[in-house]
C-alpha cells in the first residue's frame, strides 16, 4: 500500500500544512492541490458538496500526491466507511464528546480484528497500491474533533482511546461552547481561556502519543500554533481564498478608479 505521507512528515519531526475544500468541484480541488499543501480535507460536514462531488475531488487531489482527507458529516458508520472506500487516507470526525464515541469512531476506520470496518474499498483498492486490506489499518488516520465543553471535560479519556491518531481542534465551535455563547465563533483565538484550552489539548495529545491539529485562519497564527507544538495546521480554504482574492481585486480597482468602496452585490441587472 502507498504510505501515508503525513505519517512520514511527522516521523521526521516536521509539521504538516493542511488545506480545506468546501466547494463541490473537482476543478477547484485540483487547483488547491496544485498549491503545495501536504494534505487537503474535503469537507462533507459544512461544505457545499455531497458524495457525488467528494469522490472526483479525491481523484483530483490524489493526482498531485497530496494526502486526501475527509471531514465526515457526523459519527456515522456508513459515511465514514464510504469516504474511506472512496480513497480518503484519513477521517476527521466532528463533535466527538466522550471516550465511548471516540472508540466507536475508531472502530469504523479499522478492519477486524481492530475494528468493524466492512470490506469493499471500491476506489481505494485501485489507487492505494497493493495489499490494502492488510495495511490500511496502519496508514489511515483517525482524527477526532474536540470542539465542545463536554469534550473538554472528557479530554484525557478521549485522548487515551486505543487506535486514535490525533485530535483536530475546531476553534469556532469550541469558543462558542466553552463560553456558553459569550464569544463569537471564529478562528485564530486570542482569549486567554482559549489559549489555555489549546495548550491543555496539546498536553493531552503529547501524553498519549497523538498528533494535534488546529484549524487556523492565517499563516501567522498557524506558525504560532506550530511553535506551541501542534503537528498539523489548516490555513484557510477554497471559499476564503476565493473571497479574499476577489475582494482585494475589486477594492483595488475601485481605489484606482476613484469609485470609493465596493458597494457589494446588487439585485438590479
Amino acid at each position: 500500500m502507498i504510505r501515508n505521507r503525513l505519517r512520514q512528515i511527522w516521523a521526521e519531526g516536521q509539521p504538516s500544512l493542511n488545506g480545506w475544500c468546501s466547494i463541490g468541484s473537482p476543478f477547484v480541488a485540483e487547483i488547491m492541490a496544485a498549491q503545495g499543501f501536504d494534505s487537503l480535507t474535503v469537507d462533507m460536514q459544512h461544505g457545499a458538496l455531497d458524495y457525488s462531488h467528494a469522490l472526483p475531488m479525491l481523484q483530483a487531489i490524489r493526482g498531485f500526491g497530496t494526502v486526501p482527507l475527509v471531514r465526515v458529516p457526523w459519527l456515522e458508520a456508513g459515511a465514514i466507511m464510504k469516504a474511506l472506500d472512496a480513497g480518503a487516507y484519513g477521517i476527521i470526525c466532528p463533535m466527538i464528546n466522550t471516550a465511548e464515541e471516540a472508540a466507536e469512531f475508531v472502530s469504523y476506520l479499522r478492519y477486524p480484528p481492530l475494528g468493524q470496518r466492512s470490506f469493499g474499498p471500491t476506489r481505494a483498492a485501485f489507487v492505494s497500491g497493493p495489499n490494502y486490506a492488510a495495511e490500511a489499518n496502519g496508514e489511515v488516520l483517525a482524527f477526532a474533533m474536540v470542539e465542545t465543553a463536554t469534550a473538554m471535560e472528557n479530554l484525557e479519556a478521549i485522548c487515551a482511546t486505543p487506535g486514535l491518531d490525533g485530535i483536530y481542534v475546531g476553534p469556532a465551535d469550541l469558543s462558542l461552547s466553552l463560553s456558553a455563547g459569550r464569544l463569537a465563533p471564529g478562528m485564530d483565538r486570542e482569549e486567554p481561556e482559549m489559549i489555555a484550552a489549546f495548550h491543555r489539548i496539546l498536553a493531552a495529545c503529547k501524553a498519549n502519543g497523538l498528533r494535534a491539529a488546529l484549524h487556523c485562519g492565517t499563516p501567522d497564527y498557524a506558525l504560532r500554533a506550530i511553535g506551541w507544538g501542534f503537528d498539523m495546521t489548516t490555513v484557510g480554504g477554497d471559499t476564503r481564498f476565493l473571497a479574499a482574492a476577489a475582494g482585494a481585486s475589486v477594492a483595488r480597482f475601485r481605489e484606482l478608479a476613484g469609485q470609493g468602496a465596493a458597494a457589494g452585490s446588487k439585485a438590479a441587472y
